[in-house]
């Protein structure tokens, strides 16, 4: 079983540094079923090339078979996981490249943040659908797939294709994100996993699919394929990644869920914002902090708001928003710690789910720029209660791996009424989503209103 990994990025050996594997070594790490081995075959300033080759023990992985499986007495001797990319390699990545999935590289932190040419080529791949579910898995996320089917025996060509491919990805993308790609996707397009999947799995999906996951079309199958068709478990990710984004839904199948589907938090909240400023009769809103812009379509859709903008530091989910949106809207990318003249001039401003996102040391100089220099007639913010975290079955910590803090409600309602009584604005809080008599909502809201403005 083998991945390679290349790049002409220049200098190419570059590679070595966010791979955090240096080329000129053959390096060894022990798996529960055998050796993952990293070496470079090729390595230059113009082209370089990494492979991770498993060895796998049959031995040790039919002893860690489940001997409740239909076919164990068969099935532990005559199996493909010894030669065909699974889940097995996906746990391999997980463990030889674990910082390099973070993308944290001291030595070369610009390029570990940088999209950079990459080529990742599978020989043997189990797919489950086939080159077409391949490319829309791999496809969205902005790789180009090529695929070739294996044939099941060449000496009977009549027998017809296997499941198996040989997947070549080609692109400009961040090293980091493509192995988390893989990580999530190897086990997916199998539909099947080594190992037993418990409550575990729903974290380290969400830490790997953070960046990309809520995004994706085929985030539904990409989730159940995951997780094995677990709802209990399904149903836990699909809550906890709609604090990811906007656009994840968590309506489950009636046919593997017997609960009733539920309207997703992210629409609760997207509704709550939305209704708040229908009553504060906002003409004027910036989005501050916009994702892929969920609730700018939201407005865009309200007669009476004739003017709506949205800022995010992140360029990729200005793309979003602007496919979303189609340039109805004013889209800039621009920090929401600094100072900006464009933020200014609105009647309302949201910050929703963005607060948690900045280091507290940083927050400061957020409510500087937003109440102290924009000073928009209203600001409405929404963040999580993190005394309702316990509530989601699977949580090991934070909701999001790129949150900051979460505050429970005492701590909310004691930094909104500072903000609000240091810049001169009234405060009215309020709960998003069920609304728990001992731990409270999911989602807290504070609407900001400076004094002296008419509601």
């Amino acid at each position: 079983m083998m991945l390679t990994i290349s790049t002409t990025a220049n200098p190419a050996t570059d590679l070595g540094y966010l791979l955090h594997k240096h080329p000129d070594r053959v390096q060894d790490f022990g798996q529960s079923f055998g050796i993952a081995r990293v070496v470079y075959p090729e390595a230059d300033e113009t082209r370089c090339t990494a492979a991770l080759l498993l060895d796998v023990d049959s031995v040790q992985l039919a002893r860690t078979r489940d001997r409740s499986a239909p076919d164990y007495a068969l099935g532990q001797y005559v199996n493909d996981r010894p030669y065909a990319a699974s889940s097995l390699l996906a746990v391999a990545i997980g463990s030889v490249f674990r910082t390099a999935r973070t993308g944290k590289c001291d030595n070369r932190p610009q390029l570990a943040a940088a999209r950079i040419p990459l080529e990742i080529t599978l020989p043997a791949l189990p797919c489950r659908g086939g080159p077409d579910l391949a490319r829309r898995l791999f496809e969205p996320m902005g790789w180009a797939v090529d695929t070739a089917t294996i044939t099941l025996d060449e000496t009977f060509p009549e027998w017809g294709d296997s499941r198996y491919l040989r997947l070549t990805l080609r692109g400009d993308i961040r090293l980091a994100d493509a192995l988390n790609h893989l990580y999530v996707l190897l086990p997916v397009l199998d539909d099947a996993k080594h190992y037993w999947v418990a409550s575990d799995e729903v974290d380290k999906l969400i830490r790997a699919g953070a960046s990309w996951l809520a995004e994706h079309p085929e985030k539904e199958l990409i989730t159940r394929r995951f997780l094995r068709h677990r709802s209990v478990l399904t149903r836990a990710a699909f809550e906890r990644l709609a604090e990811l984004g906007d656009d994840l839904e968590t309506a489950l199948d009636p046919a593997v869920d017997e609960e009733p589907t539920r309207v997703p938090l992210n629409a609760l909240r997207r509704e709550a914002v939305v209704g708040a400023l229908d009553e504060i009769g906002a003409a004027t809103v910036i989005d501050l902090g916009c994702g892929s812009g969920q609730l700018i379509s939201a407005l865009l859709d309200r007669p009476a708001i004739t003017k709506v903008a949205g800022v995010d530091v992140s360029a990729r989910a200005l793309t979003l928003a602007g496919r979303r949106v189609k340039e109805r809207a004013e889209l800039f990318q621009g920090s929401l710690t600094y100072t900006d003249d464009r933020f200014r001039g609105y009647d309302a401003a949201v910050l929703m789910e963005v607060i948690e996102h900045i280091d507290p040391p940083r927050l400061a100089a957020l409510e500087q720029v937003v109440f102290g220099r924009a000073t928009p007639q209203h600001v409405i913010v929404t963040t999580p209660n993190c005394e309702y975290n316990i509530r989601y079955e699977g949580l090991d910590g934070m909701r999001h791996t790129d949150h900051r803090f979460e505050w429970d409600r005492a701590e909310f309602q004691q930094w909104a009424t500072r903000v609000g009584e240091r810049y001169g604005y009234c405060l009215d809080i309020r709960a998003v989503g069920d609304n728990d008599p001992d731990l409270g909502s999911p989602t807290q809201m504070a609407v900001f209103t400076k004094r002296g403005a008419d509601v």
